[in-house]
Parts: C-alpha cells; structure tokens; sequence
C-alpha cells in the first residue's frame, strides 16, 4: 500500500481532427507524462479523446466527475474559433468558477506568445472535483502546469499547478503530493500533512 492517497484524474483531450484520426493527438501524453512527473501518488488516468462539440464535452466532464476524478484537465477548443467551445462547455457544469487559474495561466502565455491574450481557459468546481482547461500545445501544457524556471532551476513564476493540490484540499479530494523538482505545491502551514510513519 502506497503511502500517498491514491488520484482518479480525468484527461481530456478536445480536436474534431484528432478525434476523427485525421492526425495523432498529443494531449493526452502530454498531460499523462507531466501528471506522472509531477504527482508522487499512485495515478489511476481516466483519458477521453473527443471532437469539439459543446454538448459532448459537457457530458463528458459531467461522467468523468460522477465516475470519482478529483481533478479533469482537458486540453484544446480554447480560443476565439468558431469550433473553440471548450470554455462554455466547461462553464456550463460549474458549481463554482475559479478565475484565477485562467488570469495565470494566460500570464505565463504571454511571457511566449502576444496570442495568449486570444485564449479563454477557465477553471471550475464541480461537486469536489476540480476542472482545469489548458492550452492546446504540449510545450504549452507543460509551460502553464510549472510555470517558468531559470536556468538554475529556481521558479520565477508559479505554474498553476502550485495551488491544485491546496485547492483539492478544500473542497474534499485526496491530498496531493508533488514532486518538488518539477513542480512545489504550496499549502499554509496548517494544512501540511505530517508524512506517514
């Protein structure tokens, strides 16, 4: 038995080509790699590749939180198109929104690319699950997941992920441990877990 609470984790990957077979989609490993990089407990990965349909994306968001993942990153169908319907869908089975990791996530996009400003990721709460949209671009996810460190490895700016797992915490998931050399979880002091004997 692992000695960290294990994580149901929704992955979401959001293309009308990828999903017809049209080219390979790389969503869903970037967001398997990074997660499996990142988190130190035992993952269970619930992956869905699906087109950009709004009613669809909604019921899959919908399953996937019924089904028990405490946290659902999707990837894709967020920015101005017309087929761009990720952040309505994601909007629409909210019980809360959680604006901030949008404001951040388009911060570090923008120390890229002047196009950040055209992305609409938005983060909601669901029940006691956490939905995360992110950019469409591996290097991307990655980017706005840890953030930005310098060459010295020393973070300049956080990531998003730095606030998941306190944000996890509080609304009744498992408690979430990272590993400090891709990406430091911040809690209070208070909220610390004492590691288990």
């Amino acid at each position: 038995m692992s000695e960290h609470d294990a994580v149901k984790i929704g992955i979401v990957s959001i293309s009308d080509r990828a999903s017809a077979g049209v080219y390979e989609d790389k969503g869903l490993p970037a967001l398997q790699d990074w997660l499996s990089r990142a988190l130190l407990n035992p993952i269970r990965f619930e992956p869905r590749l699906i087109a950009d349909d709004q009613a669809t994306i909604s019921q899959t968001l919908v399953a996937l939180v019924d089904a028990g993942c405490s946290l659902v990153l999707t990837t894709g169908g967020t920015g101005p198109a017309l087929r761009d319907v990720t952040p309505e869908a994601t909007l629409a089975v909210a019980d809360k929104e959680m604006p901030g990791f949008g404001e951040q996530m388009r911060q570090i996009s923008l120390k890229f690319v002047p196009t950040a400003i055209l992305s609409r990721q938005v983060a909601v709460i669901r029940g006691s699950s956490l939905i995360i949209n992110l950019p469409g671009q591996p290097k991307a996810i990655a980017e706005t997941l840890e953030g930005l460190k310098d060459t010295e490895g020393n973070q300049l700016i956080n990531g998003i992920f730095a606030a998941v797992p306190y944000c996890i915490d509080l609304i009744g998931g498992p408690y979430l441990e990272t590993d400090n050399s891709v990406c430091k979880a911040f809690r209070p002091k208070s909220a610390i877990r004492a590691p288990k004997a």
